[in-house]
């Protein structure tokens, strides 16, 4: 990878990073809107609940997303060979990827490994082998 590549990669991990970091973490709706009401109104109660869900899942998904970010950056300046190498394999990630995603750190052969489903596969809800 050239200069000019690291370099851009760099700029937009520090735009990913700045962005993420401004936005900050959407906030969770509390369970009650009165504390002090004794009354809950059952009907609303499933729509908070999964509000909260919805809001912890995207925070906590944007935490993890910070901290690829973060440690892509730290790669970046630590040792310019390793960035855009597979951790894994250590074979080139494609450019189309790290354009997309420049915060990754697999290439796409171990990605598909990685996320491949555990255990046995099975082909219709009879196969029981």
């Amino acid at each position: 990878m050239d200069a000019a590549a690291r370099e851009r990669y760099r700029k937009r991990l520090a735009d990913l990073k700045a962005e993420m970091l401004s936005e900050g973490d959407i906030e969770i709706e509390p369970g009650r809107q009165d504390a002090t009401a004794i009354a809950v109104d059952d009907d609303a109660q499933p729509l908070v609940e999964m509000s909260q869900a919805i809001a912890s899942s995207r925070n906590r998904t944007r935490a993890q997303v910070l901290a690829r970010v973060i440690a892509a950056l730290a790669r970046l300046t630590d040792s310019d060979d390793a960035f855009g190498l597979c951790v894994e394999c250590e074979e080139p990630i494609a450019a189309k990827r790290l354009d997309l995603m420049p915060y990754v750190e697999l290439c796409v052969e171990c990605q598909q490994l990685r996320d491949a489903p555990r255990g046995g596969a099975r082909k219709s809800l009879t196969d029981y082998r």
